[in-house]
C-alpha cells in the first residue's frame, strides 16, 4: 500500500454536519449548520460538492452527486462542544471528562486572584456574545479602564479590551497570567484575548486575537508524529489549541485567506515530510457566532474558490482531509457552538474515488487515518480509513 508524504489536514471551523444523537443534553435538537447554510444561504460551492461535501451532510444523494473525494460523518466521542475537545480529538487524545464551563460565571473569589495579579479590576463576569459585551461594557471600559471578562457556552475565560486602553502585548500578558491561575478544578479549555478598537457603537474586534491554552493532557498526533522526526506544520490557531507543544514550525496567520496562502507557500516547498494541520476560522468566529447565514455561505464560497490552488500543490503522493470540529449553526437560536456531527472529506491523486467512509464513531478516525497514511509507527485512538481509500 502506497505511503503519503505529506497530509493536508484543514479544519473548517464550526461546519458541522447535523446534531449528534445527544445533542439534547446541549440543548442543540434540530441544529445543522451545513444543511441550514445551504438551504438559506445558497452557497455556490462546486469544488466541495465534487470532493462530497454534500453527500456527507447528507444534503444530497451519492448517486446524484457522483463525487471523487471519499466522504463520511462523524461522531464526537468526547463530552462538550468545543474546539479544543474537538481538535484535540482529531489529533487523537479523546477527553475522558469535559473542561469547565461557567454558566452562572466564575466565581468571585477565581476574580479577585486575577484582578490582583494584574493590578486592575473587572467588569462583565457572564456568558455572552463576544460582539455583545464590549457594545455592552465597551463605553464603561473606555471610562474606567476596568477589564471587560466573559465566557460563553464553551471552556473558556475571555478578556476584552480596547487596544488604546490595554495594547495587545500587554492583554496577551494578563491573559498569560489568568493562563496560570486557572488549573485544578478551574482549568478552562482556554484563556482568550479579544483586543478590539473604535468608537462607542461602532466597535471592532481585531486579529490580535491570542488563545491559551491548557497544555493537552496525553499525546496527540502532533507529538508522535514529531518524535518519529516528521515535520508538524501549524497554521492559524493551530499553536495556540496545542499550546505549541508537537510543532516543529507554525505559522499563526489571522483570516481564512491569510491561513490558505500560508497553507500554499508551505506546499510549495519540498524540503519537508508530514503534516500541515490548519484551522480556517471564519466560518466559526464571524458568522456562526453571529448568526449570520449568508455571512457563513460566503465564507464557504471563498474557501471553495482557493481549494483547487491547494488541490493542485499536492502532488502524487500528498493527500488532503477536510473536516471540522463542532457545528456552529448561524440559523440557531443561540450564538454558542452547536453538538454536532461533522463531515470528513479525503482527497488526492494516490486515492480510490468515491468512497463512502460511512459514520464515523470519533473524530479520533483522523488521526488513525494520518498515522498509516504517512508509514507512522505510532498509535492513538481512532480507526483509520486509509486502507478502504488507499490505491494499491
Amino acid at each position: 500500500m502506497t505511503k503519503m508524504k505529506r497530509v493536508v489536514l484543514i479544519v473548517l471551523d464550526g461546519v458541522g454536519c447535523g446534531a449528534q444523537a445527544d445533542a439534547d443534553k446541549y440543548g442543540d435538537v434540530g441544529a445543522n449548520t451545513l444543511k441550514h447554510v445551504y438551504e438559506q444561504g445558497k452557497p455556490d460551492i462546486p469544488n466541495l460538492r465534487e470532493l462530497g461535501l454534500l453527500c456527507a451532510a447528507g444534503i444530497v444523494p451519492a448517486e446524484e452527486e457522483e463525487p471523487v473525494g471519499c466522504y463520511g460523518r462523524m461522531t464526537e466521542r468526547a463530552a462538550g462542544k468545543d474546539t479544543t475537545t474537538g481538535h484535540w480529538e482529531i489529533a487523537g487524545l479523546t477527553l475522558n471528562k469535559p473542561f469547565p464551563t461557567y454558566p452562572n460565571g466564575f466565581p468571585e473569589e477565581l476574580i479577585k486572584q486575577f484582578e490582583e495579579a494584574v493590578g486592575l479590576e473587572t467588569i462583565g463576569n457572564k456568558p455572552a456574545s463576544g460582539t455583545a459585551i464590549i457594545e455592552e461594557l465597551g463605553a464603561e471600559h473606555l471610562r474606567t479602564c476596568k477589564l471587560i471578562v466573559y465566557t460563553s457556552a464553551d471552556s473558556v475565560f475571555q478578556v476584552a479590551a480596547h487596544e488604546a486602553i490595554v495594547p495587545p502585548a500587554e492583554l496577551w500578558h494578563y491573559c498569560r497570567i489568568a493562563r496560570r491561575l486557572l488549573k485544578g478544578e478551574h482549568a478552562v479549555g482556554r484563556v482568550i484575548a479579544r483586543p478590539f478598537i473604535g468608537e462607542v457603537g461602532a466597535f471592532q474586534r481585531t486579529a490580535n486575537r491570542r488563545d491559551f491554552s491548557v497544555d493537552p493532557s496525553g499525546n496527540t498526533l502532533l507529538d508522535v508524529l514529531k518524535a518519529e522526526g516528521y515535520d508538524v506544520l501549524g497554521v492559524g490557531k493551530i499553536e495556540d489549541i496545542f499550546n505549541h507543544r508537537g510543532l516543529t514550525g507554525s505559522n499563526h496567520a489571522a483570516g481564512n485567506d491569510a491561513c490558505v496562502d500560508a497553507i500554499l507557500e508551505y506546499l510549495k516547498k519540498d524540503n519537508w515530510k508530514g503534516l500541515l494541520f490548519a484551522n480556517l476560522v471564519d466560518t466559526d468566529m464571524l458568522f456562526g457566532h453571529r448568526n449570520d447565514v449568508r455571512g457563513f455561505a460566503k465564507a464557504l464560497e471563498a474557501f471553495d474558490r482557493r481549494l483547487p490552488e491547494i488541490l493542485k500543490l499536492l502532488g502524487d503522493d500528498g493527500m488532503v482531509i477536510i473536516t471540522a470540529d463542532h457545528g456552529c449553526d448561524p440559523a440557531f437560536p443561540s450564538t454558542d457552538h452547536t453538538r454536532e456531527q461533522v463531515p470528513v472529506l479525503a482527497w488526492g491523486l494516490g486515492l480510490q474515488e468515491g468512497v463512502a467512509l460511512g459514520e464515523r464513531a470519533t473524530f479520533a478516525d483522523v488521526s488513525a487515518t494520518v498515522l498509516e497514511a504517512l508509514g507512522a509507527r505510532g498509535k492513538l485512538d481512532g480507526r483509520s480509513f486509509y486502507k478502504d481509500i488507499a490505491l494499491g
